[in-house]
């Protein structure tokens, strides 16, 4: 029988590194897990629907560096860097509010993301946002596709909708799919997200998988 493996996890070591690194902090497992998932459970909630890709963690003895990847920076700073002074002191009063370890240095660093219709997360909050305006899902999901594969740097997109679709009685999985999706390839830079459309009628939740290329030892160096 086949199992469903994660795309990013499948490829972690090949071509993808963690999303959390920690560097020279034996024995403090536990607590920088339990921290890391604050810091990001938060993260989730404050920053809903400013277009944030991806959240990233590094970790030194006695730092903290928060990267977090958005395609509208402008947004997540706001004027003068006003907008992530904020965030920062956020984060710290949720982190003392959680009781979690915080170390002397904490940065919080914004990334831009240049072509946001190649980031699978984005494009399924796209899908997202799309249902909560009330759009058929059909051509939520079909404008969503024609729009990543009008990039060059997509080689193929497929999108699943599963749920109440169009507020029927029996919900259902619907797929769009275009180009190529080798996800057996392990060399292959596939991006994977899953995202919830919150309706009156129930959930609906989005999968996305982009496929970018393949990477190969000489790229990566």
């Amino acid at each position: 029988m086949s199992h469903s493996v994660h795309p990013y996890s499948h490829r972690l070591g090949i071509i993808r590194d963690w999303k959390s690194r920690w560097f020279g902090v034996p024995g403090k497992y536990q607590g920088y897990l339990n921290s890391d998932i604050v810091i990001r459970e938060f993260l989730q909630k404050r920053l809903h629907g400013q277009y944030v890709g991806g959240v990233e963690i590094e970790r030194g003895s006695n730092s903290l560096k928060i990267i977090i990847k958005t395609s509208k920076v402008g947004m997540l700073i706001g004027r003068s860097g006003d907008g992530a002074v904020k965030l920062k002191d956020e984060i710290l009063a949720k982190m003392k509010r959680a009781k979690v370890t915080i170390p002397k240095d904490i940065k919080v660093e914004v990334e831009e993301i240049r072509f946001p219709e190649t980031s699978a997360s984005l494009v399924g909050q796209m899908c997202a946002e799309g249902l909560e305006k009330r759009l058929p899902f059909m051509r939520v999901m079909k404008g969503a596709v024609e729009k990543t594969m009008a990039n060059r740097e997509a080689k193929g997109i497929r999108i699943t909708m599963s749920g109440r679709l169009g507020g029927a009685d029996m919900s259902r999985v619907e797929t769009v799919k275009n180009g190529r999706l080798p996800l057996q390839t392990l060399r292959a830079d596939i991006d994977f997200a899953r995202e919830k459309a919150h309706l009156p009628y129930g959930d609906i939740g989005i999968k996305v998988w982009i496929y970018k290329g393949e990477i190969f030892e000489k790229a990566k160096k």
